[in-house]
């Protein structure tokens, strides 16, 4: 791979049932979505280890020599079994790079990270090619989205791809390619130990979608990948309510020990709403009765909807959003897609919703992005992290990972 360019992808991710409930014991589904970050990764003329993350103003390079004490210091003796960065190897590597203690900005946790994989994988293998690795993403950043897992994902996929410790598959002409089951066991461990530096105590959910992809089942912190799942067309939308994840759950535990004979059994309906959706899904997925599970899928995200009210009203905005998207005959339910933003996603397969026409889901999008929400319309339930050829990606994506110069 190291005297190759190579184009990686993952995709983000949202919670589509459970969100509450889950810190309760209670099942959660979260699926991937088609928003994906991609990773080009290619030799470096100039003897450079160079990390350009154009979304955030990052373009850094730095000798191969200079990083040579930092692989000694991090001293990984099995590539395989992965382990938590410590503190003091935390602190040597803000020290190299400069980061101020106490930073917790996108930019010196990305620059953090990857720091800590590049010298923990490359520790086991001596010392890296020089690389210039330039990763841009399609996910808003800071959302709860998986931005922060997927360009984890990106990097350990690299990274293990470039020292040899798994294979480098090379995709065919205008295809997609895939590494076997235990490479991306071993990718989804190291991406696991980004997040930690990141987000300290993450679930693993997130950089596990953005893995395998497709839709995962979490319950007391199991995590696993449902084998069929179909893939459906949504709207997605940041409808810009700002959250403190912090203060939700607190909300809802206060409720559980205050009203235990009222919360309980709505976090339990959470749960059987999930299982539900689990089932009706794995059904579409294997062409059984699709009219009539596209019909239960719908009554599902209506309760969804009510059993979240419930434990956590919705604001206002929220409200609005799921008011306008009722009018538009489109099926809307609020979806916390992470720690501080929430997002409303609007299912419109055409068929879940035969009446839903492209001139209707065109006018919901017009009458959002004029009430200042961002909106995507995408897909999820798609692959998770893949090798792409050139030729595979969309040009307009294709062309901005070639515009950026070489080694610069």
């Amino acid at each position: 791979m190291a005297n190759k360019t190579f184009i990686i992808s993952a995709p983000g991710k949202v919670i589509l049932h459970g969100e509450h409930a889950v810190v309760h014991g209670k099942v959660a589904l979260a699926v991937s979505l088609n928003l994906k970050t991609y990773l080009r990764i290619q030799p470096c003329s100039d003897q450079k280890v160079q990390l350009n993350l154009p979304n955030i103003n990052v373009h850094l390079n730095w000798k191969p020599a200079a990083l040579q004490f930092l692989q000694s210091a991090i001293d990984v003796a099995d590539v395989l079994n992965p382990k938590t960065a410590s503190q003091i190897q935390v602190d040597q590597l803000r020290r190299f790079a400069g980061i101020p203690e106490g930073s917790t900005d996108t930019a010196s946790i990305s620059i953090l990270c990857f720091l800590y994989l590049y010298s923990a994988i490359s520790a086991s293998y001596g010392q890296m090619p020089s690389l210039d690795i330039l990763v841009w993403s399609e996910l808003p950043i800071g959302a709860g989205l998986g931005s922060s897992a997927a360009y984890c994902v990106c990097l350990a996929a690299a990274l293990l791809s470039a020292s040899g410790a798994i294979t480098c598959p090379v995709p065919q002409e205008k295809d997609t390619t895939r590494w076997n089951e235990d490479e991306l066991e071993l990718i989804n461990k190291w991406a696991f130990q980004g997040e930690k530096l990141i987000h300290g105590n993450p679930s693993g959910v997130d950089n596990a979608v953005g893995t395998w992809g497709g839709m995962l089942r979490y319950h007391a912190g199991k995590i696993v990948p449902l084998a069929s799942v179909p893939t459906l067309r949504i709207l997605l939308t940041n409808t810009k309510v700002s959250r403190s994840t912090k203060v939700l759950v607190a909300g809802v535990k206060d409720k559980l020990n205050k009203l235990p004979n009222i919360i309980k059994p709505v976090l339990d309906s959470i749960d059987a709403i999930s299982c539900e959706c689990e089932r009706v899904l794995a059904a579409i997925a294997s062409g059984i009765a699709i009219d009539e599970h596209y019909r239960i899928l719908e009554v599902t995200f209506a309760h969804r909807s009510v059993t979240l009210y419930c434990i956590c009203a919705e604001s206002g905005q929220i409200m609005q959003y799921q008011n306008l998207a009722t009018r538009c005959q489109c099926n809307a339910f609020n979806c916390k897609a992470g720690l501080t933003i929430d997002h409303s996603v609007n299912l419109a397969p055409v068929n879940l919703l035969q009446d839903t026409s492209p001139s209707v889901v065109e006018a919901l999008k017009r009458t959002l992005k004029d009430l200042g929400y961002d909106c995507w319309e995408t897909v999820i339930g798609g692959l998770g992290v893949a090798l792409h050829s050139p030729s595979s990606l969309h040009k307009d994506i294709f062309q901005l990972l070639c515009d950026v110069k070489n080694c610069q």
